[in-house]
C-alpha cells in the first residue's frame, strides 16, 4: 500500500501512530519497516555517530555526491546530516532528530548492533524506511546494507597466517572495542587464526586512527620482541608500518595493510627491499548502495527473491590489492590524498537487480 504522505505523518495522534507501530513492524523477513510507494521527492537522512577518520568523511561526501544527482533530477529535495562522534545515546538523539526533521528514509552507520532497536522501531512506526551501512543490526525494522564484515577480515587472516606460519607470533591492533564491525571482524580472524595455529600473543585498541595505532604498535614492539606479524584494520597500517618502520624491523615483521593511499605509498616504496602487505576494500560508497536501496524501496519497489536474506542485503567487497594487483589499483589511485580509502559501491543498474 502507500507510504503515509509527509503530512500525515506530521499530524497522527499518538494513539494512531501506536497502532502503525505495530502494523509496520515486519515478521515476513523481507526486511525494513515503513511502507514503500510513495511519490517524491524524498526527504534522506545519514546518522553517523563517529566522525574520528577520514573512512568516514569520505563516506558522507560520496553519499553527498550520489544524493546531488538524484536531486537534480527531481527525486530528491534533502539530505539530512547527523554527523558527529556521539556514543550510543547520541546516536539515538541523531535519529530522533532526524525523526523530527520528517525525513522518508535514515540511512546509519550503527554504533550499536542492538541498542538502537527501539529508536529504529520509533522510526518505522512514523513509515520511515531505514537502512543500515558498514556494520549490520539485529532489529528487523531495518534493512541491512553491508559487506560481509567476518569474510572482509577473513581475506587478510589467512594471508597472514600463510606468511608467518603454524606457530607464528603475531599482535593484533584492532579499531574500537565494542563496536559491531569490530567484533565480528576479529571474530572471524581470530577464528583464522586458532585454525591455522598461529600464536596471538596480545590484542590492542587502536581506535582506527592512524596516530594511536603507531604509538600501540610502538609500544608492542617494546614489549613482545618475538613478534613475526601484525594484523590490524583499516585506518591503522600506515600507523603500524611507521611504527615497524621505525624500529627497523620492515623485514623482520609481516603487517596486513589497507587500501588506503597512504599506506599504499609506503607499501610501494618497501617492495624493492621485499616488503609485502595486503589491502582489503572496505568501501565507504557502501552508503551509495545503501541511496540506491532506498531510492527503489520508497518508490515501491520490493526486494526479489533471494536478494535478501532475513533483513540483511549482502553486497560485494569490491576487490583486494596484494601483490598481484598492486600496480593496477596504485595506478587508479595514486593522484588522490593519503586519506583516500579505495571504494566501490553499486551502481543504480546493479542495485535494481536486488528488486522485482
Amino acid at each position: 500500500m502507500p507510504r503515509p504522505s509527509r503530512g500525515w505523518r506530521a499530524g497522527a495522534a499518538a494513539g494512531a501512530v501506536a497502532v502503525l507501530l505495530t502494523a509496520c513492524s515486519s515478521d515476513d523477513g523481507d526486511g525494513g519497516g515503513g511502507e514503500g510507494g510513495g511519490e517524491g521527492p524524498f526527504t534522506i537522512g545519514l546518522s553517523n555517530g563517529f566522525v574520528g577518520s577520514e573512512w568516514r568523511t569520505q563516506m558522507v561526501e560520496g553519499l553527498e555526491t550520489a544524493f546531488a544527482e538524484y536531486e537534480e533530477e527531481g527525486v530528491v529535495d534533502e539530505l539530512v546530516v547527523e554527523s558527529a562522534d556521539t556514543d550510543v545515546n547520541g546516536q539515538i538523539q541523531q535519529i530522533r532528530n532526524l525523526i523530527n526533521r520528517d525525513v522518508d528514509a535514515i540511512i546509519v552507520n550503527p554504533n550499536s548492533e542492538t541498542a538502537l532497536d527501539a529508536v529504529f522501531r520509533e522510526a518505522t512506526g512514523q513509515g520511515i524506511e531505514v537502512f543500515a551501512i558498514d556494520q549490520a543490526v539485529t532489529s528487523e525494522d531495518v534493512t541491512n546494507v553491508v559487506i560481509d564484515q567476518a569474510e572482509w577480515a577473513r581475506i587478510s587472516a589467512e594471508w597472514l597466517a600463510e606468511q608467518v606460519g603454524e606457530g607464528g607470533n603475531i599482535v593484533v591492533v584492532n579499531g574500537i572495542a565494542g563496536h559491531p564491525a569490530n567484533e565480528m571482524r576479529w571474530g572471524a580472524a581470530e577464528e583464522v587464526f586458532d585454525g591455522a595455529g598461529v600464536n596471538v600473543l596480545t590484542v590492542a585498541d587502536g581506535n582506527w586512527d592512524q596516530a594511536t595505532g603507531q604509538q600501540v604498535m610502538t609500544n608492542l614492539l617494546a614489549t613482545y620482541p618475538e613478534v613475526d606479524g601484525v594484523w590490524t584494520q583499516d585506518g591503522m597500517a600506515e600507523g603500524v608500518f611507521r611504527a615497524v618502520d621505525a624500529a627497523g624491523r620492515l623485514d623482520q615483521i609481516t603487517i596486513s595493510g589497507e587500501a588506503r593511499v597512504g599506506f599504499m605509498r609506503l607499501w610501494g616504496e618497501a617492495r624493492a627491499s621485499g616488503f609485502q602487505s595486503i589491502g582489503v576494500v572496505n568501501p565507504p560508497g557502501g552508503a551509495v548502495s545503501a541511496l540506491h536501496m532506498a531510492i527503489n524501496v520508497l518508490e515501491g519497489e520490493e526486494f526479489a527473491s533471494g536478494s535478501i536474506d532475513g533483513n540483511t542485503v549482502t553486497i560485494p567487497i569490491p576487490y583486494t590489492v596484494d601483490e598481484a594487483t598492486y600496480d593496477q589499483y596504485w595506478g587508479e589511485a595514486s593522484a588522490e590524498s593519503d586519506a583516500y580509502s579505495l571504494d566501490g559501491s553499486l551502481t543504480r543498474d546493479e542495485a535494481a537487480e536486488f528488486f522485482e
